[in-house]
């Protein structure tokens, strides 16, 4: 047993010895409400980081959490932590400088942050040779650690649960629920799973990809001639994706960003709006070429999982949170962005995950959302409209062709659009870009109320 497991193990006995008579007890963490955190082993060596916020409503009122829907949080990367940058970056009740967050979702709803894959975040592995490969161990441990917390937080079992997400975390979370919604209903797993959201996710990368050359055309990010050299790329990466040439597909993908990120003077890939110091064009080829030129895998991870914040990030949750928590083994050093973990999964990036979202549509109940944000380019809205329009199910004829879309209203103002029915909706997100709850707060809200049952609006589709 490493010394991880038995600082892990002595955590969880002092949260049980502190527990009352129902082995539960809600706690003080780091900042305001209650919350609960610890470890559940997945596997042998594999320890998965949780940290629960109780929902805290914004009147104050007295309300019974189990009442209310638990909402999971799942990051993308791979490797980006959920109880860091989802939490204090975008969602969670304090930001980045501890302030309060008027846009919190813990006014409304009960918040799960869990750091996935094992090694990102306060997760960790005794092994590099443990971390996870591929997707479908990525939604193993994730069932492995709902089992695990419903025996924990039994008022959670009966409770509506839906799993929210964002870029690479949408094609964990669609596996992730194929398989707990299989184990629930073999009775394998206490849960109530009503629905997913899927936002701005890596779900069909070729769709992506092969959609950038001409949203960048249309905003005016390139020329004609960007357009061709982008389409060049596209193609080859299709070629190599077509033909399950994984490896160098992704390596392919790599060096098209790099010529997007030539041709347009850096854009951003999360937002195309967001402003670009002069001088910082064309860095991304840059690091591809030349004497300490990295291999695209190093600058893909450097472009799409760390952040600005990382080092900040990192600072807090080592000296603050980590402390406040109590229950993080001494040697567990916080990961913002985890480069092994990413790397790991490398050959996984390019395949696809549209089956299983079918699967989920012809297969189960459970409810099926897309939000997709405007102004993201490397999960744009174009390609994740065009995987979402062939998805092979009972109703898609009845969704593409005469499923009605409306705006979606918010204190009188149009923050986007909807299409809704009883099984698949998709949200067009305005003046957002890839993290939709940070740039378009007012919409994410709205949605996860929809979503959740808080706000009974929906469209006026009858699918039946």
């Amino acid at each position: 047993m490493s010394a991880y497991t038995v600082a892990a193990a002595c955590a969880v006995l002092a949260v049980l010895l502190a527990a009352g008579p129902d082995g539960v007890q809600a706690r003080k963490g780091f900042g305001d409400g209650d919350q609960e955190f610890g470890y559940v082993d997945v596997r042998d060596g594999a320890h998965m980081f949780y940290w629960l916020y109780y929902i805290q409503p914004e009147d104050k009122s007295a309300v019974k959490p189990a009442d209310k829907p638990l909402v999971i949080w799942l990051q993308g990367g791979p490797g980006a932590s959920s109880t860091s940058y989802g939490n204090f970056m975008e969602l969670g009740p304090l930001d980045a400088n501890l302030k309060r967050r008027n846009s919190t979702w813990v006014k409304h709803v009960n918040v799960l942050f869990i750091d996935n894959p094992v090694g990102t975040g306060y997760s960790y592995v005794d092994h590099y040779s443990q971390l996870a490969t591929d997707n479908k161990q990525i939604a193993a441990d994730l069932v492995a650690f709902t089992k695990g917390f419903m025996k924990t937080y039994p008022q959670f079992q009966k409770t509506p649960l839906y799993i929210f997400c964002e870029s690479y975390g949408g094609k964990m979370t669609a596996e992730f629920a194929l398989r707990l919604y299989e184990e629930q209903k073999a009775g394998n797993v206490l849960s109530n799973l009503k629905g997913v959201a899927l936002g701005d996710s890596w779900i069909s990368p070729i769709d992506s990809v092969m959609t950038w050359a001409p949203y960048l055309l249309h905003t005016g990010m390139v020329d004609t001639n960007g357009y061709n050299l982008i389409m060049k790329g596209a193609l080859q990466t299709k070629d190599f994706v077509e033909n399950g040439l994984w490896d160098e597909a992704t390596d392919e993908w790599g060096n098209l960003e790099g010529d997007i990120d030539s041709l347009t003077f850096g854009v951003d890939f999360y937002n195309i709006l967001s402003k670009i110091q002069a001088g910082e064009e064309g860095s991304y080829r840059g690091r591809l070429r030349g004497p300490t030129a990295r291999k695209p895998m190093e600058v893909l991870y450097h472009n799409h999982v760390v952040s600005a914040s990382d080092d900040d990030l990192n600072k807090l949750m080592d000296e603050k949170v980590k402390p406040a928590l109590g229950v993080i083994p001494d040697a567990v050093r916080h990961q913002t962005s985890s480069s092994a973990v990413f790397n790991a999964l490398g050959t996984d990036f390019m395949k696809p995950v549209t089956s299983i979202v079918e699967q989920l549509l012809n297969e189960t109940d459970v409810k099926v959302v897309v939000l997709s944000g405007q102004l993201d380019l490397i999960v744009d809205t174009p390609g994740t409209l065009a995987w979402v329009e062939r998805l092979h199910w009972k109703m898609g004829d009845f969704w593409v062709n005469q499923a009605t879309r409306e705006p979606l209203v918010v204190d009188n103002i149009i923050e986007g659009f909807v299409k809704d029915t009883s099984r698949l909706a998709f949200y067009w997100i305005s003046r957002a870009g890839h993290m939709v709850p940070a740039d378009n707060p007012a919409a994410s809200i709205e949605v996860l109320k929809r979503v959740t049952g808080l706000n009974k609006k929906t469209g006026n589709n009858v699918d039946a």
